[in-house]
């Protein structure tokens, strides 16, 4: 009985609905099929008789199927119209009108399938009671209810939803729903969520238009779908309906289908309307980075590339930043391939990067879909451009120990002294480009390389300045006042210019007189050039006047001689900035020195000191034993060098004095081998020591701060810290920011941690 009902009922509205949409169709084909032809009379040409039946048929169409059933008809039905109407008027207008309306219903019945839609109607009519669904295969035609149940599915698990959705749309038609149930339930997800969402539909779609209309509008397509199936007019090509950025979720499905549709510059002009949504900096940067890395072509203009700095874990797209990783090596080792000097470097660089390209290549699989052409383009290309190189790249071979190139002692020079660059420019706009020379402090953490500058740019400072160099720790104690300061910087002013020094005993008796007598004569024999003198290690100065072996007015004085002329000018270098200082004897210098920070070198640069040291280093090291050493050291200058140093010496030991042959390529095992021995640790307790010592100077808790932190080699948050030191919060905060300031502990991601591991390690062995 139930069943008969049931089945009496389905045929009944079966048959109801198939009334009413045959009537409307009919009814709306028929009259505007009319107001088509009348506009094409009017026109008076067969071919716009053609169009006036075309646009009829189809604007019936879709007006009887509106009347009918719910909107929709599937991607590729208005073309199918379009065409049958454009055919069948073309061949119809000479065997009548009639010919060609059938044959353009015809045709789009044959693509419609309505008799499958009825059928699905009927029996869903029935099952939907018992929760099941009967999905017509064959048929486009949206079916009544389906977006509320793709609704209800997305919203209660919108992962679980995305893949019932991609098995419906495997084995069915049924794209308008789709498209329509997604947008909806997408414009109710909070923003916080919005990009991690829409990755999720861009992960893994069956079809990737999915990703499109959920920026771009389906109708629009459907329209100038119409349009291309008129083609065989010889019509102009339409173009796709373009994607909207006018709502977050909008612009974010644009970022994505962009992606996959390789067209990184306009992904990243998506992305970048939601950089301040949750994971949009990040998509923002990848979108760039895949920009800059896609318009590199050639060796050339690889090496030009400016990799930006990568956002901070987690990562949303983690296996694409592995990927843009790699690419990065990519370039730092073309750069070596290009610029190296050394004789080995180009060709191991070379070896690690088209390896780095082939390893990205086999594990694309792995990147997601929307990055994965791109990415996958870009190393093709670079591979091809590297190996266009390859012929002209010396290969070498090692028969005698390796001259150790790196300097661990004193300031380095030459092919060493890199990562500067910045500073030595900024120093020449000072000292050249000025007619008034300008007094600078460098400052910075220990053995950071203030000392290598001031040599440096003693050395090539050209013929508009003379820099002359005086290091203030080989004074010692000294018990004749100024004098006695004035007496070895008016020496180092002699051994550089050349000009005799004043007597000892004038200088010593009348130290400010005869000193600026001399100063005067010096700026004379320079003529036009200016005078820096550079005073490294410049606390001492302050160490003095606390020990009252120089007159608390001896920064005043100094003043005074830069005053006398615009040629001369004092460049300082210590641990601290002036105002740092802890009296007020530094006060005359405060409104006229420029303070120049002189930081950790960068990875790149760091990469650069390890692979090309001289011209005729005949080693190379694995990318990942650099990347250790840079995340061991964070790049400070004197670590690398220390660093790098006892490679050598241990690549000397164990193939000339061991007899052990081995491959001339450093590896992480050589850098931890190293670490493992102490080696380090003992060549290096001067700078660790110095680091240690200078924390238990200035604000107190310093040392027991670092005793704290070390425990943790990721860090800790500050409350920690207050918790394990015990300190009031005034002088935890104060010895906090004076190890800020001077590159012992730095913040990242609300946790503090040490700047350089290597320090943190020596504290927990040599102090906790």
């Amino acid at each position: 009985m139930a069943v008969g009902v049931a089945g009496g009922v389905a045929v009944g509205v079966a048959g109801g609905v198939a009334f009413g949409v045959a009537v409307g169709v009919a009814f709306s084909v028929a009259s505007d099929v009319a107001l088509g032809v009348a506009g094409g009379i009017q026109k008076g040409v067969q071919e716009s008789v053609a169009y006036g039946v075309a646009f009829g048929v189809v604007g019936g169409v879709a007006r009887g199927m509106a009347g009918g059933v719910t909107y929709g008809v599937a991607y590729g039905v208005a073309g199918g119209v379009a065409r049958g109407v454009a055919l069948g008027v073309a061949y119809g207008v000479a065997g009548g009108v009639a010919f060609g309306v059938a044959f353009s219903v015809a045709y789009g019945v044959a693509i419609w399938h309505p008799e499958n839609w009825l059928i699905g109607v009927g029996l869903n009519l029935i099952s939907i009671q018992n929760r099941s669904w009967f999905l017509p295969i064959i048929t486009p035609i949206p079916l009544p209810l389906l977006t509320t149940r793709l609704k209800f599915w997305l919203r209660k698990d919108w992962q679980l939803g995305l893949e019932n959705i991609n098995q419906l749309l495997r084995y069915s038609l049924q794209f308008v729903p789709v498209v329509n149930a997604i947008n909806q339930v997408l414009a109710e997800i909070p923003s916080e969520q919005m990009i991690y969402r829409i990755s999720q539909l861009a992960e893994n779609p069956y079809d990737w238009n999915l990703v499109k209309f959920a920026s771009a509008s389906l109708v629009e397509e459907l329209k100038l779908e119409f349009f291309r199936g008129l083609d065989i007019f010889s019509l102009s090509i339409v173009l796709s309906a373009p994607t909207r950025s006018n709502t977050p979720s909008r612009a974010i499905a644009a970022g994505f289908w962009y992606l996959y549709e390789q067209e990184p510059e306009k992904a990243t002009a998506a992305f970048e309307k939601v950089r301040s949504l949750l994971y949009g900096e990040e998509m923002f940067l990848l979108a760039q980075t895949l920009t800059q890395f896609r318009l590199a072509t050639s060796p050339y203009t690889i090496v030009e590339i400016q990799i930006p700095n990568f956002p901070p874990e987690p990562h949303l797209r983690p296996t694409t930043w592995e990927a843009l990783k790699g690419l990065g090596r990519v370039v730092e080792d073309t750069q070596l391939i290009l610029k190296a000097t050394s004789k080995s470097a180009p060709a191991f660089a070379l070896a690690r990067a088209i390896g780095q390209l082939k390893e990205i290549l086999d594990n694309a699989d792995a990147l997601p879909q929307s990055e994965r052409g791109l990415i996958v383009r870009i190393a093709q290309t670079w591979q091809k451009a590297l190996e266009s190189i390859a012929t002209n790249v010396e290969d070498t071979s090692i028969t005698e120990p390796i001259e150790n190139p790196y300097v661990i002692g004193d300031p380095v020079e030459g092919y060493l002294f890199v990562g500067c660059e910045d500073i030595m420019r900024q120093l020449k706009e000072l000292w050249v480009m000025n007619s008034q020379l300008q007094s600078v402090v460098l400052f910075g953490h220990r053995r950071m390389g203030k000392t290598s500058i001031l040599r440096n740019v003693a050395k090539s400072s050209g013929a508009d300045v003379q820099v002359v160099y005086v290091n203030l720790q080989g004074l010692g104690a000294i018990s004749q006042g100024m004098g006695e300061v004035f007496l070895a910087i008016s020496d180092e002013i002699s051994d550089t210019i050349n000009l005799p020094p004043p007597e000892t005993d004038e200088l010593l008796r009348l130290p400010q007189r005869t000193f600026k007598f001399y100063l005067k004569q010096a700026t004379q024999k320079l003529e036009n050039k200016g005078l820096i003198i550079a005073l490294d290690e410049f606390e001492t100065i302050e160490e003095l006047i606390n020990a009252q072996q120089l007159p608390p007015n001896f920064m005043a004085v100094l003043r005074g001689f830069v005053q006398m002329s615009p040629k001369i000018a004092f460049a300082f270098a210590g641990l601290h900035t002036l105002e740092e200082m802890t009296e007020d004897y530094f006060q005359p210098f405060f409104a006229s020195v420029i303070p120049i920070r002189v930081g950790f070198l960068n990875r790149p640069t760091t990469r650069q000191l390890l692979a090309n040291p001289n011209p005729d280093f005949l080693l190379t090291y694995q990318a990942e034993a650099m990347d250790r050493i840079y995340d061991l050291t964070s790049g400070q200058p004197y670590l690398v060098q220390l660093l790098g140093f006892l490679l050598v010496r241990r690549y000397n030991e164990q193939t000339f004095e061991e007899g052990k042959p081995r491959e001339p390529i450093f590896t992480v095992a050589d850098v931890d081998a190293i670490i493992e021995k102490n080696e380090l640790f003992q060549n290096g307790r001067y700078y660790f020591t110095g680091v240690w010592g200078q924390a238990g100077q200035d604000a107190p808790g310093q040392q027991d701060i670092l005793k704290a932190l070390a425990q943790y080699r990721g860090g800790c948050s500050h409350a920690i810290l207050q918790q394990l030191t015990g300190l009031d919060e005034a002088i935890i905060n104060d010895a906090l920011d004076t190890l800020f300031r001077h590159d012992v502990i730095v913040a990242t991601e609300g946790n503090l941690k040490f700047a350089v591991e290597l320090f943190r390690r020596w504290v927990v062995k040599y102090q906790c």
